[in-house]
């Protein structure tokens, strides 16, 4: 019998490129999450693919006993329970990196946007004020400060985009590089402190967990430069919405760049939504047309080397133990 493969996603895009990409020698199911059909598939399958670390409970390995790997599409698994998995004894893989081009692309473009007010002034020209007595303090990024907390995948390519326009890097992460690493890349370790302190624009790009839930709040956000730049592109409560709030509210910082939010979809009494200084997308950073198909290819090249009796590549952190 064909090992299955479940391949989980209501995205037009994936599931098509899943179905082009499918591995030879694999029976593949293409299906919404919880569906019957999906239900029905799990007792057979050997591999779970999707977006779905919302998935991962105690009941999906009695669902799903034949289970070897987990596959996520995402790089996040926030919603996980990854001591379930643990468990079970099965792996969970992220994206190995398959969005990062993606995410830290639109990175630079919350910063870009909010150096240059681009939402305020599209809105200007829309409602037919040319300039008039409104003209807008506009910035560039070359010589500012990017201070970058995380270099992983994302936020090393971040780093990388920063300084071809210019900028100066610093970053903080708990694996901290070497110098000749540092020398290589071109950016300097700071403690979070000063990365906070000494930064002209901050981008985190960091997992969701315990130690960095609200990791930039209300102490941060009085530790910044008045001109400072937010941008957000990693998990919503990454930030302390409230806090983000009362700091664009007072002048504690110049503006903010958001992709994601505490709660998804924000709410339309989130008020955050009624600032001009602020530019906000709705967690389209990663799903772009190249970066599905980069997430389908690592899937499956994952799946296969399972398969052949291989250690799986990307394992999350927490399961790497």
């Amino acid at each position: 019998m064909s090992p299955k493969i479940v391949f989980v996603t209501d995205m037009p895009v994936a599931a098509d490129f899943g179905k082009e990409m499918a591995p030879a020698g694999f029976e593949l199911l293409v299906t919404p999450a919880r569906s019957a059909e999906y239900k029905a598939a799990m007792a057979e399958a050997e591999y779970l693919v999707g977006f779905v670390d919302m998935l991962v409970d105690d009941q999906l390995f009695v669902d799903g006993p034949n289970l070897k790997l987990i596959q996520l599409l995402s790089a996040g698994y926030n919603r996980a329970d990854i001591e379930a998995a643990r468990k079970a004894g099965v792996p969970i893989c992220n994206n190995g990196g398959a969005n990062s081009v993606a995410v830290s692309e639109h990175a630079m473009l919350l910063m870009l946007a909010a150096s240059r007010q681009l939402v305020r002034q599209h809105a200007n020209v829309a409602a037919g004020r040319w300039r008039g007595n409104d003209v807008p303090a506009l910035h560039e990024l070359r010589n500012k400060t990017l201070g970058v907390i995380g270099l992983g995948s994302i936020g090393t390519k971040t780093a990388r985009l920063g300084m071809a326009f210019g900028m100066n890097v610093i970053y903080y992460d708990i694996a901290r590089l070497t110098e000749s690493e540092e020398d290589s890349l071109g950016v300097r370790f700071r403690l979070f402190s000063e990365v906070i302190q000494e930064s002209d624009i901050i981008s985190p790009h960091v997992p969701l967990n315990d130690k960095t839930r609200h990791m930039i709040g209300k102490t941060e956000f009085e530790a910044m430069k008045d001109s400072a730049i937010l941008v957000n592109t990693s998990r919503g409560p990454v930030v302390d919405e409230k806090a983000l709030y009362e700091a664009l509210t007072t002048n504690q910082i110049a503006s903010a760049g958001l992709d994601v939010f505490d709660e998804e979809p924000t709410p339309p009494d989130n008020p955050l939504l009624q600032l001009d200084n602020i530019t906000m997308t709705a967690h389209m950073a990663g799903p772009t047309f190249e970066s599905h198909k980069a997430r389908v290819r690592n899937a499956f090249d994952n799946v296969q080397r399972v398969n052949r009796g291989k250690a799986p590549l990307w394992i999350i952190p927490e399961l790497m133990d």
